[in-house]
């Protein structure tokens, strides 16, 4: 999963490589309009009060600029950004003491928000209103609540799926705001920027290569981008040219749709052992061996917007251009 190039994971070499080629400002940032020019707005209105920005929810799928934006909200107000993952909040404890650490006007970033569970949850609540904490200390008769003030903050919550977030929290965020798959001409000028980054001479038809296959995913455009500069180098190309960006694709198995090996064996699951469908999400995730999360997040929704798969309330099926692709 690790060494896919479409995961959703970064471990600590691809972070440093992200990094590098993260928007540095919101002019930098492109694509997402109206996402940005509502945060934009938020920002400024949060300078002139000097007060802490209104809470917003970022959902959509992952490698889109969720948490390049929340640094860029951390940096135009001047204040330190926090960043948490969900799943790694497992007691009440551990977000009371995120929570505790805060300062005036800091950003908290909690990554995969709808995977906090509820009774951790819960705690939020009043942090977000009353900037408060409420802890209930003691069992039964004796027990007792104690209210611990907080520094104003801004909460950030990012997921990819917003539907499982349940109603209480979701209505404390004042902002909802919803990231979408990028067209390759947007993500042909993220590919330009960033190959100046890297001083990598890109060619036109090379950057439109590259972007085509990146499923709509700065994230993965950057990735693919790396992978290309790399084979370039190798081969001591002063420009890149289709010819290195085709090679490149190929040994990543990248096909011409942008789908790796791992999408096409989703498809072919689908179509040699269900014959084209429908079938549960429980039963494809048994039989590929892969987390039935995994599935619904990081390969599904491309497939889906891009009519390779269909959801039906009976289940998954095949669509006839994704039986005519791997035929």
């Amino acid at each position: 999963m690790a060494d896919r190039i479409v995961t959703s994971d970064l471990n600590g070499t691809e972070k440093e490589h992200e990094a590098q080629l993260r928007p540095q400002n919101f002019s930098e940032f492109i694509g997402q309009k109206k996402v940005v020019e509502n945060i934009d707005l938020m920002v400024k209105s949060s300078v002139i009060r000097k007060a802490a920005m209104d809470h917003v929810l970022l959902s959509g799928p992952p490698g889109l600029g969720k948490t390049s934006l929340a640094m860029l909200i951390s940096k135009a107000i001047g204040s330190e950004l926090h960043l948490v993952s969900g799943p790694a909040i497992e007691k009440k404890g551990d977000l009371a003491a995120v929570l505790t650490n805060l300062k005036p006007k800091d950003v908290l970033f909690i990554d995969e928000i709808h995977r906090i569970h509820i009774t951790v949850e819960e705690i939020l609540y009043s942090a977000m209103e009353d900037f408060r904490l409420d802890i209930l200390i003691g069992q039964g008769a004796s027990a007792r609540t104690m209210q611990i003030d907080l520094a104003p903050f801004t909460l950030i919550g990012a997921t990819t799926r917003s539907g499982l977030l349940s109603n209480p929290l979701r209505d404390r965020f004042m902002a909802h705001l919803n990231f979408d798959f990028y067209e390759p001409e947007m993500l042909g000028k993220i590919l330009m920027n960033n190959a100046r980054k890297i001083h990598l001479d890109l060619s036109e038809e090379a950057k439109m290569q590259i972007a085509m296959r990146s499923r709509g995913t700065p994230r993965i455009a950057n990735r693919i981008l790396r992978r290309v500069r790399d084979f370039a180098l190798v081969n001591k190309s002063k420009q890149v040219e289709y010819k290195e960006v085709k090679a490149a694709l190929s040994l990543l198995d990248i096909d011409d749709l942008g789908l790796d090996s791992m999408d096409r064996k989703i498809l072919s699951v689908m179509k040699n052992y269900y014959h084209g469908g429908p079938v549960g999400i429980e039963a494809l995730s048994a039989t590929l061996g892969e987390d039935k999360q995994t599935i619904e997040e990081v390969y599904e929704p491309y497939l889906l917007k891009e009519g390779f798969i269909l959801r039906t309330p009976r289940g998954r099926t095949l669509s006839e251009k994704a039986a005519i692709h791997i035929a």
